[in-house]
């Protein structure tokens, strides 16, 4: 069936695969865009994607790039698949192209990728009316298998959405639910960017595992690498992100309840639940510690939400202990690196002034607030 939007995806690493296939075989008109040549090319020769698992089908891409201006320019929706780190340069680059209606969605934002995205469109001079949204998490558990293929171990039930502006998100979803009935509305992205679950999942267990990681031995990264002592740290490291999300009157839940919410996941505690998630089994652990867990989760989850506590004195102990050990083992900075309140532009704000930051795209002066 054809469909009448446009997609660009950016980024072709696991999630860039999984979605671009999915998107062109449901009838949707996709554009690929990769900023390294030689990791596409065989998608260049032969534009079809393969998909296995939970989706099996092919679809076939409209066009394959390394010309981010070929990508996006007759793109509707432009779909951002590339990891946080990657966030800030590719707004610079977009942005001398970017036209009147389109829509922007980072999959997912990490913490605070919409609002550094948007900032960084308008401080490029992008003037355009453009809506820049993200997603909570990533709607898909997958691999790629290949350059052309990947395996959709699981999608997840339901995902939350926000863009900046927040009054923008309602037309968002409407464009997106067709293909992703499952994006659904948040509130604004500073709820969205509290509940990133990646903060949890993904560097803390990796540190604690990073012997086995670095050796090369294979283990189920989820239900072999979370035992039940790191397991009930990463609940540690949960307690201070929902001590975070109440300051700044975010509607949270826990990493536990999550798994319950998302994959039907249930446990007494959180190793319980990760034991008990069907998404997570047969995932395997990384092959070394050169990779996003670490040098996205890191300075682009944790850092922002370290660095919003100590705005207003919360303390954080168990993700400031993830991010130090994290630096001694790079040897990395992160606390200089990462995506800090300042950065986001969120520095010296109430918590008040911060939602209406990402609710109106602006902070709203006394008059616009006796209007709204």
């Amino acid at each position: 069936m054809k469909r009448q939007l446009t997609y660009a995806v950016i980024g072709a690493g696991n999630g860039g695969i999984a979605m671009a296939g999915y998107l062109s075989l449901i009838g949707y008109k996709v554009n690929l865009f990769n900023r390294t040549f030689e990791n596409i090319l065989p998608l260049i020769e032969r534009p079809r994607i393969r998909l296995t698992g939970e989706i099996e089908g092919e679809g076939e891409l409209n066009t394959v790039t390394s010309n981010l201006r070929e990508a996006i320019e007759d793109a509707d929706i432009i779909m951002v698949t590339v990891p946080a780190m990657g966030h800030y340069a590719l707004a610079k680059d977009m942005a001398p192209y970017l036209k009147d209606g389109q829509i922007i969605v980072l999959n997912p934002g990490r913490t605070g990728g919409a609002l550094e995205v948007y900032a960084t469109i308008r401080n490029m001079g992008c003037n355009r009316d453009v809506v820049v949204a993200e997603a909570q998490t990533f709607i898909y558990a997958c691999r790629a298998t290949s350059r052309t293929s990947a395996h959709i171990f699981k999608s997840k039930k339901e995902v939350s959405l926000a863009a900046i502006p927040a009054t923008k998100t309602p037309y968002v979803l409407e464009k997106l639910n067709e293909a992703y009935p499952q994006f659904v509305e948040a509130p604004d992205v500073i709820e969205t960017s509290i509940n990133n679950y990646g903060a949890i999942f993904h560097p803390a267990p990796t540190l604690l595992n990073s012997g086995h990681i670095e050796r090369g031995a294979p283990f189920e990264y989820y239900t072999e690498g979370i035992t039940p002592s790191i397991g009930n740290f990463l609940e540690k490291m949960d307690n201070e992100r929902m001590k975070i999300g109440n300051l700044l009157n975010v509607k949270t839940i826990s990493a536990k309840e999550w798994l319950q919410e998302t994959y039907g996941a249930k446990g007494d505690t959180l190793y319980e639940a990760v034991q008990n998630n069907p998404a997570y089994k047969g995932l395997q652990a990384p092959k070394g510690l050169n990779i996003r867990y670490i040098f996205e989760d890191v300075p682009y989850s944790l850092i922002p939400m370290s660095s919003i506590a100590k705005e207003f004195n919360i303390e954080t102990p168990a993700i400031d202990a993830i991010i130090r050990l994290a630096g001694l083992i790079t040897g990395i900075d992160f606390f200089e690196e990462g995506r800090t309140i300042d950065r986001l532009g969120l520095k010296g704000l109430t918590v008040k002034e911060i939602h209406d930051y990402a609710r109106n795209g602006k902070i709203l002066d006394s008059k616009e607030v006796a209007a709204s």
